[in-house]
């Protein structure tokens, strides 16, 4: 077992007992359950646009290169410019370089998941460039050094008190101020950094092949007062966010919604066609697109796995899997947490390292009925084992316990050879610790079946 997976372990066990913390969870996931089922209930027939949907991504993934190059072109035609990044690495220093040549020194950034794929705030901090998030829940958990919790509610683990009593500590707010208190402070720190910041840095919620587009999706406005004051305009989008077309955003952005709060739309929706042009009054000077792989190429040469590409990052499955809301985002120590992290982490980032993830899932399903572009999430984690057992990526204690299994349940004669005393000796010695020191393992019976019929057969003679 790796030195990733025994942390999971140890970190799962303390945050499934953490009374308050699943408190907290139960909570604010609630709250979604509620606005959700509302919200899908508008859309008339939900079915199809999930399966139009999934046909529209399964099209892009099977001629990808070729949307992407329609971008390219489409988007450098308007003066926009494109880097293609093949890690974490090569991104950052990209960035840097573009941030570098200008002279800047600040940087003010909305919400994007694939910047935290690159840690990219930690990056820039290390080369003395400030690095603010806007976006008011990553805000929250910058200024608790933490990481995002959840996909699309990057402050969900915490409650309203412990943000309160945060914003006490560092700005003097009154303890018990209320979220509307909150947001108003929050709004009056971070909006003078926008006017000031030299560069903006957006992710990208689809990138748009026949206009050389990118699409946000907010609520705040953060995004868009990040692309509007600052000269320099950066967006950072995995090369799987593509969609063939504008007209798809029709589908894209309410299955977006509602999947991801509850809302018919998102309060604010900005398609981007690149720098300020000479007839616009406002925009950035710059604009930049970074394509980014970071082992998604990886992921799309698995043809039974490279669904997980498909995942617009509404976070829907995270809400729906009873391991998530029992052990939370954090445990996860990846990007990408719940089901679709757990499907797309080992391929991204090793399944050595992480193919544990597959395993901490009970396969009730509930993440693939929920998917907005129908992904078969639970059999991608069975196909993840399977390729981990494939690799050989199994302990040996491992192996001569399935194979010692299978021989047994191969061979009547096997299993019945041994007394019942015996067998729960060996049956614990194999498989107690993987059963979980909280749970107990079942007693096999006194006599197998095999046994018991062969009893009363003579019984009946």
């Amino acid at each position: 077992m790796s030195a990733i997976a025994k942390q999971f372990i140890e970190e799962s066990e303390v945050k499934a007992f953490d009374a308050e913390h699943r408190r907290i969870l139960a909570y604010n996931i609630g709250k979604y359950d509620a606005t959700v089922v509302k919200g899908l209930a508008k859309i008339a027939n939900l079915d199809y646009a999930k399966k139009r949907a999934h046909v529209t991504k399964w099209r892009v993934m099977e001629n990808l290169e070729k949307y992407l190059i329609e971008f390219e072109s489409n988007f450098q035609r308007r003066g926009g410019k494109v880097i293609w990044a093949n890690d974490a690495e090569e991104a950052n220093r990209e960035i840097l370089n573009i941030i570098q040549r200008a002279g800047a020194k600040t940087v003010v950034k909305s919400k994007s998941m694939t910047t935290e794929e690159l840690d990219l705030n930690e990056y820039l901090e290390h080369h003395q460039i400030q690095s603010l998030e806007t976006d008011l829940g990553e805000y929250i958990v910058q200024l608790l050094g933490q990481k995002p919790y959840h996909i699309v509610t990057p402050a969900m683990h915490l409650s309203k008190e412990n943000v309160a009593q945060l914003f006490h500590e560092r700005f003097g707010t009154a303890a018990d101020a209320t979220p509307d208190m909150l947001t108003m402070k929050a709004r009056e720190l971070l909006r003078e950094k926008y006017v000031q910041a030299d560069v903006g840095i957006t992710g990208a919620n689809f990138l748009i092949a026949d206009t050389g587009s990118i699409a946000l999706t907010e609520n705040e406005g953060n995004a868009r007062l990040t692309v509007s004051f600052p000269k320099i305009h950066i967006a950072i989008a995995g090369i799987e966010k593509m969609i063939p077309g504008i007209a798809d955003l029709n589908n894209f952005w309410p299955l977006l919604a509602t999947h991801g709060t509850g809302q018919n739309l998102t309060v604010y929706n900005t398609i981007l066609n690149g720098p300020r042009q000479p007839d616009e009054t406002d925009g950035p000077e710059e604009m930049y697109v970074i394509l980014l792989d970071n082992g998604r190429t990886d992921l799309l040469a698995q043809k039974d796995q490279r669904q997980g590409l498909y995942c617009i990052r509404c976070g829907a499955c995270l809400n729906a899997c009873p391991v998530y809301k029992n052990i939370g985002g954090h445990t996860y120590n990846t990007t990408y947490s719940g089901p679709i992290g757990s499907v797309i982490t080992p391929h991204e980032r090793g399944m050595e390292d992480f193919k544990h993830l597959s395993y901490a899932s009970s396969l009730c399903g509930a993440c693939t009925e929920v998917c907005p572009v129908k992904i078969d999430i639970h059999k991608m984690l069975l196909l993840n084992r399977r390729d981990a057992v494939k690799e050989d990526l199994v302990s040996k204690p491992e192996k001569w316990g399935w194979n010692l299994f299978t021989r047994a349940m191969l061979k009547r004669s096997w299993v019945d050879v041994y007394k019942t005393g015996v067998k729960n000796f060996l049956f614990n010695k194999l498989f107690a610790k993987a059963f979980g020191k909280y749970r107990e393992l079942p007693k096999l019976a006194d006599k197998s079946f095999n046994q018991q019929w062969r009893e009363r057969s003579k019984g009946d003679d």
